[in-house]
């Protein structure tokens, strides 16, 4: 076997694609991860204090913070992506490589596939890394809606002047 087939093999299967993506792949997750506990963390004692305090609204309005930052989380690796595409040349321009990663990280596939021959199978590993993304994004959220729903059927409960005692009652 020659230079050349060992080549054209490894560009066939995507080999290149496949050890880029999950390298990439689980700096992302792991990124995602560690944005996401903070996030969480920062909610749950944030608003434990606004709770005890009777701060209702103030859990609402970090409640809408934290569904912000989730956001900006996603769009950072949407911009890392880019990124990585571009310094490995695999698109010619950064703008347009953020906007192949936006299309595929979120799976609207609004862009025509522009990755090389070797790479093409990049697009569906960076496709994973959204979906699991956005799953893991859910679930925190799912999350953080017990206290927001709380905070808010609480704040109902006062304007309804239903006594103090009742409300700190409600789980």
């Amino acid at each position: 076997m020659t230079i050349s087939n060992t080549i054209n093999f490894s560009t066939e299967l995507d080999l290149p694609a496949y050890l880029f993506g999950i390298a990439m792949l689980l700096i992302v997750m792991l990124i995602h991860g560690l944005a996401l506990l903070q996030i969480a963390k920062r909610y749950e004692v944030k608003t434990f204090l606004y709770m005890s305090e009777h701060q209702y609204s103030s859990v609402g309005f970090v409640f809408y913070i934290s569904i912000l930052c989730l956001f900006l989380v996603h769009i950072f690796e949407i911009i890392l992506w880019g990124v990585a595409l571009w310094g490995f040349n695999l698109l010619p321009s950064l703008s347009q490589s953020i906007l192949f990663s936006g299309s595929t990280y979120t799976a609207m596939g609004f862009m025509d596939d522009l990755l090389p021959n070797g790479w093409k199978m990049l697009a569906v590993i960076i496709a994973f890394s959204g979906m699991f993304a956005f799953a893991w994004t859910a679930s925190v959220m799912i999350s953080m809606t017990k206290n927001f729903r709380q905070a808010y059927t609480r704040s109902h409960m006062q304007k309804l002047k239903i006594s103090p005692e009742v409300i700190e009652r409600f789980k």
